[in-house]
């Protein structure tokens, strides 16, 4: 996403305005410690944009310091300009963001330290009464949480549509690719044990014709016979090219399986005139494909996954890798485990491993 269309996502814009009726507010204040405060705000806003103006590769790693860097200038406002009265809604603001990138186990005890230390701050500056003051403000964040984290819950619902539905385009183009694949099979048997065998018999039939007498000097009989003749070759090779036109198209399936992500990207690479015959190797590249893009969205936080897809002797060779990153050490889960059994089970291998973006290579060869 570019960075005007970042700027002009809506929390983003309601964040922006509640910081600059923050500053308006913290101007008033009549103490020397304009400079100090201005400075704080923008070191505030900076770590607010940085979050998700930074490249991804960035901001992934840099999201918790940066979310530190404004809790700790909210504060240090707080407790420079504690009469102003606004500084603690930029934690309003800090809550929201933390409550979008965090789930509630992280979310709650981070809003309880706050609120202690702004409890704490308040007090020491003899505000009249920081614990109703603090109640009030958690009131604020708490609806704040709440309104973020049941937006996160709605995009982790809608990527799950988006999931299910790519599994059925893909399958239906599958489906689709096999019937026509069966059909096409259809007509080469009619064409070859019906049309073929009357030709057959026509062509035996004017031999005979022509083994009489009588009608041997008719030059019909010969061009009736060369164009039953051709008619039988012209036939046979229809037959064979409907045969040799069978086979499933893999990157048709592969592309309707992530056209409906917004994220990772497909990047195919399949070899020209790759064709597989056996549905469930079809099926099976499909799931692993599934579950690599899946994986790699949900774990890895990847933008990319390449997949590479050739002939490797009489194997089916496939290779996918994503440019996330692993958080510890490489696992199987039941996702990966559902993978190796499903290669496993057609006769193939399976391998993975870190790949040299950073993010895990899935090795497989099947049977074709």
């Amino acid at each position: 996403m570019s960075p005007l269309r970042t700027l002009l996502q809506p929390m983003m814009l309601a964040a922006l305005v509640t910081w600059a009726a923050v500053v308006l507010g913290l101007r008033s204040d009549a103490s020397g410690q304009r400079p100090l405060m201005l400075g704080l705000a923008l070191a505030y806003l900076a770590a607010l944009l940085a979050i998700d103006l930074l490249p991804r590769h960035l901001s992934r790693r840099l999201v918790n310091p940066l979310l530190a860097v404004e809790a700790a200038c909210a504060l240090a406002l707080v407790g420079l300009a504690p009469r102003a009265g606004t500084a603690p809604v930029l934690l309003v603001v800090w809550v929201a963001q933390l409550a979008m990138l965090h789930p509630p186990r992280v979310t709650v005890p981070a809003i309880v330290v706050v609120d202690v230390l702004l409890y704490l701050l308040l007090r020491q500056a003899g505000y009249g009464d920081p614990l109703l003051v603090t109640v009030v403000y958690l009131g604020f964040q708490s609806f704040a949480a709440l309104t973020a984290h049941y937006a996160r819950t709605a995009e982790r619902s809608r990527d799950a549509l988006a999931r299910v539905n790519a599994d059925l385009l893909a399958t239906r183009a599958l489906l689709a690719d096999s019937a026509r694949d069966a059909e096409r099979l259809r007509l080469a048997r009619e064409l070859h044990d019906v049309a073929g065998h009357k030709l057959t018999a026509l062509r035996l039939n004017l031999r005979l014709l022509a083994a009489d007498r009588e009608l041997a000097p008719r030059g019909e009989l010969d061009v009736a016979q060369q164009l039953a003749g051709e008619l039988l070759d012209d036939l046979r090779g229809v037959v064979h090219a409907l045969r040799d036109a069978r086979g499933l198209d893999l990157a048709t399936a592969l592309r309707a399986l992530a056209a409906p992500l917004p994220r990772p990207a497909l990047e195919l690479d399949i070899a020209p005139g790759l064709h597989v015959d056996d549905p469930a190797v079809a099926e099976a590249v499909l799931r692993v494909v599934q579950e690599a893009l899946t994986n790699a969205a949900r774990h890895a936080d990847a933008d990319h996954v390449r997949v590479r897809l050739a002939r490797d002797g009489d194997a089916l060779a496939l290779h996918v890798e994503d440019d996330g990153r692993l958080r510890g050490p490489l696992r199987e889960g039941s996702g990966l485990t559902g993978m190796r059994e499903r290669v496993a089970a057609l006769g193939g291998e399976f391998a993975i491993s870190r790949s040299r973006l950073g993010g895990v290579a899935i090795d497989a060869r099947l049977p074709a």
